[in-house]
């Protein structure tokens, strides 16, 4: 795992100076603080920072291919890499180091572009063609790596693994985009088809990037697409051993590697499940690692260490205290971007400690996502139902109507919460989603925003790219239109960043097997009795790992990482959320009703409402823009 960045001038080969290739690697050192590398070239600077993890002493980037005419900077793991050199080797590739460096290089050289479609892994690479005055960017299928990349007003483009490789140069503009922050109160991220900062992109996940000297900047070009459009068919006990032989696979695969590997082990169903294929696999303990909490709602180690037992893995735990707000500032400075999930708060402090022991941790993530494992899964396929049955003609108005009168009960029982559900049936299966997953619906953020934000956001909604992501998706089905969103969407721009940042942060590679491509495609294939029936997300995911797992594992309800934030904002940080509304950065740009915002602190301390997550968000983001420079 490594951190990248480079300089590459479009039109005219201009020199690039070596010391800001070094600035833009040292912004983004903690990726890789075990060695380091810059190479330039008449128009084009390649910077890379290492993190060890496989043929720790002979695989130092920038790295060079054989004859000289290719340069890399590589972040990420290719764990079919053995594979593709012996195939490699067959055809006359030579190969001087152990890694799998050398064989993106290889697979360049004799695949071109297509080189991507044969690589297994996470990654996001740059290729120099010197002879060509080319640069190839691209990134892997799901986008567990990150690339930004920015056009510069010299004619040259920068790029990085992270923000702070680009804000350490010089001629990089620092002006918001006003859209995206209409898009963050929506989804609590900035979704990787827009950046905080006006000029800057994202390569999106499955996409590259091929640029020619002399000529304009192209539009990314997508290499890979999952497609829901296929169904599988076949006995469900069929089934559930196709899915246990790829996720077998797709553990043992990412168990490759030079320095100590552990996993992460929160008691849930993935992580146990990743677990359980690791001992399989392995002839020794396997180390895990898990955190708990000091309040007892919150607190999941139990599980965590029945699962350490039930598998005799080398189990390290510690209790941490919720109150952690302290760490608030050092975690908005991970992100760049505002980022309102605040599950990174654990995830940060379990990273940390898997850091004492490890250098590579497996995880589970992925496997909602793939296999339909939210609650807003379960929920979709339910309204679908429903809207089968009653025409959009009648449920528009009726369920539209109702919705509006029905109080926003945050403080019911969740099956008395019936507003969203009631606004969700009211729209189609893609705006009912759409619905479901945004942190603040069209009306919340229409009641935050100054007559001026109103303005410079025009006609552009945040669920507009989602809904023609969805209807536009290879899919039969709401559910499968769901999980292409997810997939696309929220995957790489929550969970996947949330995972980066807050690892690499600490110098931890993590690994998600259960994102391995083969098994994504499987799951997207599968029918949907088997993703949900009776009330059940993962249902086949669950059944088939039965076998490995206990019952009151598989299908306690699922709870997650939880930060205290509703607690929080009554308490120490209540004169932190009355800032937000009067002198921060956020309410100096203008863009927000402070009224509305002081009503919304002042309800919530109350506690005549529950705005946590709100605050949170407007918290985060006033962070961001105070660490961009911003307000």
């Amino acid at each position: 795992m490594c951190g990248i960045a480079g300089i590459y001038h479009l039109e005219t080969p201009k020199p690039v100076d070596p010391a800001r290739i070094e600035a833009m690697c040292d912004a983004i050192a903690h990726r890789g603080p075990d060695g380091q590398g810059v190479w330039t070239a008449p128009g084009v600077g390649l910077g890379h920072r290492r993190l060890s993890i496989i043929d720790l002493a002979g695989s130092p980037q920038p790295m060079a291919s054989p004859d000289g005419r290719a340069m890399l900077i590589f972040n990420g793991e290719i764990y079919n890499y053995r594979e593709l050199r012996q195939e490699l080797k067959a055809a006359g590739a030579i190969f001087r180091t152990d890694g799998d460096s050398e064989v993106i290089l290889a697979a360049w050289q004799r695949w071109g572009p297509d080189c991507v479609s044969r690589l297994n892994g996470m990654f996001a690479f740059a290729i120099y063609d010197l002879e060509a005055r080319s640069l190839f960017l691209a990134r892997d299928r799901l986008g567990v790596k990150p690339l930004y990349y920015a056009p510069l007003s010299d004619g040259s483009l920068a790029f990085g693994s992270e923000l702070k490789a680009l804000l350490a140069h010089p001629l990089l503009r620092r002006e918001i985009d006003p859209l995206a922050i209409e898009d963050y109160l929506t989804w609590g991220y900035v979704p990787d088809s827009r950046a905080i900062l006006k000029g800057v992109h994202k390569l999106a996940a499955g996409h590259s990037l091929l640029l020619r000297c002399g000529s304009p900047l192209p539009r990314p070009s997508q290499w890979w697409d999952v497609s829901f459009a296929d169904r599988r068919k076949g006995k469900a006990a069929d089934l559930e051993a196709e899915l246990v032989h790829l996720m077998q696979q797709a553990v043992s695969s990412r168990m490759v590697a030079d320095v100590p590997l552990g996993a992460f082990l929160s008691g849930g169903v993935d992580s146990s499940s990743v677990v359980a294929l690791m001992a399989e696999a392995s002839g020794r303990p396997v180390r895990t690692c898990s955190i708990g909490f000091d309040v007892a709602g919150l607190d999941e180690s139990a599980y965590a260490s029945q699962i350490a037992r039930l598998f005799a893995t080398d189990h390290a735990s510690r209790k941490v205290s919720p109150d952690d707000f302290s760490a608030i500032d050092q975690l908005a400075g991970m992100f760049d971007e505002p980022f309102a999930d605040a599950s990174a708060l654990p995830t940060w402090r379990v990273c940390q400690l898997a850091r004492e022991s490890v250098t590579v941790a497996l995880s589970g993530d992925g496997a909602d996502e793939a296999l339909a494992g939210y609650r807003r899964h379960v929920f979709q396929n339910g309204e679908d139902r429903v809207r089968a049955l009653v025409p959009q003609a009648l449920r528009g108005p009726v369920f539209g109507a109702l919705g509006g009168l029905y109080p926003k009960a945050d403080w019911a029982p969740r099956p008395l919460r019936a507003k969203s559900t009631l606004l969700s049936l009211a729209g189609d299966s893609a705006q009912g989603y759409a619905r479901s997953m945004a942190f603040a619906p069209p009306e919340l953020r229409d009641g935050l925003y100054s007559d001026d934000f109103r303005r410079l956001r025009g006609d552009y909604r945040a669920e507009d790219p989602v809904l023609e992501l969805m209807r536009g998706a290879p899919a039969r089905s709401g559910l499968d239109q769901a999980q292409y969103a997810d997939l696309k969407a929220w995957l790489p721009g929550d969970i996947l960043t949330k995972v980066d940042r807050t690892s690499m942060a600490v110098s931890l590679e993590a690994r998600e097997p259960l994102l391995d491509y083969r098994l994504i495609e499987f799951a997207a294939s599968l029918p949907e009795s088997v993703r949900v029936r009776g009330g059940q997300g993962k249902w086949l995911m669950k059944k088939a790992m039965r076998r490995y797992l206990p019952d009151e594992i598989l299908y306690r309800p699922k709870q997650g990482f939880v930060t205290p934030i509703e607690q929080w904002f009554r308490g120490p940080l209540a004169e932190t959320a009355r800032e937000i509304a009067g002198g921060a950065a956020l309410a100096r740009t203008g863009w927000f009703d402070t009224r509305r915002l002081s009503g919304l602190v002042d309800s919530h301390v109350a506690g005549t409402a529950d705005n946590s997550r709100l605050l949170w968000q407007l918290l985060m983001l006033d962070k961001a823009f105070t660490g961009l420079g911003i307000g």
